[in-house]
């Protein structure tokens, strides 16, 4: 189980590297959603199936909606419009697809592991995640979605048509 802990730590840190380093905003999404996906991973090793399908649907769905959502807000114009339209070049997509390759490898190991041997991990119950994240890291909960907000009323204000408020 350790080997597949390191591995999808590997595929995390580096994912998140790509992520960071990536000038277009809609290839750092990409490996962004890579990252989650290895986090989520990751809780599922460690025996949390509920944090790991809340870290896919909150973080890798809704969030990343969120933030296709802010950047066709933040439209730069018809110079980047016009690139938008164009699709993806392969070498782009060849970096998320194996990374995401190695974690639906390893999804697929442990989803065979588990059913001929049983689980093999052990359980973290929905009431415990609840209690840890609602009773000792709840001002860091509350933290962060405080975060995601003043995060999107600021792209808001940023992504503001400036003529428009020059005619009135």
């Amino acid at each position: 189980m350790s080997a597949m802990f390191y591995m999808a730590a590997f595929v995390a840190v580096l994912s998140t590297g790509l992520a960071i380093t990536r000038a277009h905003a809609v290839h750092a999404l990409l490996y962004l959603i890579v990252s989650l996906l290895a986090v989520a991973m990751i809780f599922l090793l460690l025996g949390a199936p509920l944090a790991a399908a809340l870290e896919v649907i909150i973080y890798a769905g809704a969030i990343m909606v969120l933030f296709v959502f802010v950047i066709m807000m933040l439209d730069n114009g018809r110079k980047d419009t016009s690139r938008n339209h164009q699709h993806l070049p392969i070498r782009m997509w060849t970096g998320p697809v194996l990374l995401s390759a190695m974690l639906f490898g390893e999804f697929l190991y442990l989803f065979a592991m588990s059913t001929s041997q049983g689980s093999p991990l052990a359980q973290v119950g929905p009431k415990d995640v609840g209690i840890a994240l609602l009773g000792t890291y709840l001002i860091g909960v509350e933290l962060a979605s405080m975060l995601l907000l003043s995060g999107l009323v600021g792209a808001y204000y940023l992504g503001r048509r400036i003529e428009q408020e020059e005619q009135e």
